[in-house]
């Protein structure tokens, strides 16, 4: 069965160009798991438009190439097939992600869930979490759109400050620092 909403998507790699003359391409890498890509011989390709039809693909080859990795799908057999690829997104549903331990949880489940500071005697809503940065340093940011403004707020997504994460509730916990979220908040200026 093919999933039908884009939340039950996994994004595994987003297509850059073509890669070679036999129909590969080379792609970013947007999974924790890239080692994975051993195990999976059926992938979706889909497209960020809602509209597009998400198409399922025949992995025949890939390694990993200059901080990215190169595919190549039994349906691509030329530069010019290839290059019909660029932008799509290499995907799988949801249901067939790589299991995690207890204590450990996909980043993308993050995203849309309200982060509150419990740190003060009643909780404080900080707003809705659009992204992770795992790319500013040793421990990934929440980018968290404050209400009511269209300015983000970056908060370490670190495990000190963590109490609780519930998926259901779309809830994430922290213990912030005082001053913390007014850091880098609408209006201030550094």
């Amino acid at each position: 069965m093919t999933p039908e909403s884009p939340t039950e998507w996994v994004w595994l790699a987003r297509i850059r160009r073509p890669q070679g003359r036999k129909g590969e391409v080379f792609a970013d890498i947007l999974t924790d798991f890239p080692e994975k890509f051993s195990e999976r011989r059926h992938l979706w390709l889909i497209s960020e438009a809602a509209s597009a039809t998400p198409r399922e693909v025949e992995l025949t080859a890939h390694w990993l190439h200059k901080g990215g990795i190169v595919l190549h799908f039994a349906q691509s057999d030329s530069i010019s097939a290839a290059e019909t690829l660029k932008g799509l997104l290499v995907a799988i549903p949801q249901s067939e992600r790589a299991p995690l331990p207890e204590d450990e949880i996909y980043i993308a489940d993050l995203v849309g869930c309200t982060l509150i500071d419990v740190a003060g005697a009643e909780p404080v809503s900080v707003g809705q979490i659009e992204d992770v940065d795992r790319t500013a340093g040793p421990v990934a940011l929440l980018v968290v759109n404050h209400p009511g403004s269209h300015e983000e707020i970056l908060i370490p997504f670190a495990k000190s400050y963590l109490r609780r994460i519930d998926l259901a509730a779309k809830r994430v916990e922290m213990a912030l620092p005082a001053g913390l979220v007014d850091l880098n908040a609408p209006g201030k200026s550094s």
